[in-house]
């Protein structure tokens, strides 16, 4: 059996490149896939393997003082759902583009998938629940009534905070992301615009909240950045065929590699289109 972890931690890290390496080592020896991002600010994974081997890359991880009380999620799936292992050093684990001083103390407050379900089921009149993620995630899964931001990557989003404050004011905002990474510097980014009334984060993100109550407030499918590509939750459709806008879930790249465009297609049009975004999508007419 095998099974995917993901896992983040904020942290000083003093020397990236030698942490790579030693993850490079521990990986290999416990034949680990999956990418790893590292940087002055700390570590980003995920990573899939077998389940013997997973426990035993986790345990020397939690002995290691940088990395203690990391929360490692789990979820099915395996080392295949990879190309490779890539680690990386890089300025940031996750790239919002704007610099944050002092990260730690202006996060949102960390509420648990108990406490968020609690406080949804009170839902609060001036409630804002906000979607860090970007819109291939959200239109196949999202919580109920969330605001979504009609991103393609995580750095727009300071941008359509920016252009959208007056969402923001004076507001009790609930934001989340798949795992809590992108949310502690998004909500670190929405305090220092000192107008929400109180910021929150789901703290483990979808993942956790999804483990509580599966079928909770979140609906639809949980996207991954793997070969998986999504997680179904619960039985919830939210997407729409990119072809025909039928109700429909199931992300596909187009056949064409120069367009490759990443897009929710039904069983039909798959078929029809030739796993195409649009008919003949990179076909001259000589080749027709």
């Amino acid at each position: 059996m095998e099974t995917i972890i993901l896992f983040y931690k904020y942290v000083q890290i003093p020397d990236p490149e030698g942490i790579k390496k030693w993850q490079e080592k521990l990986c290999q020896d416990f034949n680990l896939k999956g990418r790893i991002i590292i940087a002055t600010e700390g570590i980003n994974a995920t990573l899939g393997g077998e389940n013997s081997l997973v426990r035993r890359y986790i345990s020397i991880m939690q002995k290691h003082p940088l990395f203690v009380h990391v929360d490692f999620k789990e979820s099915e799936g395996s080392k295949t759902d990879f190309p490779r292992l890539s680690i990386k050093v890089r300025k940031e684990i996750v790239t919002l583009g704007k610099e944050i001083n002092n990260l730690e103390q202006k996060t949102g407050t960390h509420k648990t998938p108990q406490e968020v379900h609690e406080l949804l089921q009170k839902n609060p009149e001036d409630l804002v629940i906000f979607d860090a993620r970007n819109q291939n995630e959200w239109q196949v899964g999202r919580f109920k009534n969330a605001v979504t931001a009609p991103i393609n990557h995580f750095r727009e989003l300071p941008s359509f905070i920016d252009d959208n404050i007056e969402i923001f004011k004076d507001k009790e905002v609930l934001m989340y992301c798949t795992g809590g990474i992108r949310c502690e510097k998004a909500s670190a980014y929405l305090q220092e615009k000192n107008i929400a009334k109180n910021i929150m984060q789901v703290s483990g993100g979808i993942a956790r909240y999804t483990e509580q109550f599966p079928d909770g407030f979140f609906r639809g499918k949980n996207y991954v950045f793997d070969g998986r590509i999504s997680m179904r939750i619960n039985n919830d459709i939210l997407g729409h065929c990119f072809i025909c806008n039928i109700a429909e879930d199931t992300y596909i790249n187009c056949l064409n590699a120069l367009c490759n465009r990443h897009f929710i297609c039904c069983d039909t049009c798959k078929k029809d289109f030739d796993n195409r975004c649009k008919k003949n999508c990179g076909i001259t007419e000589e080749e027709t």
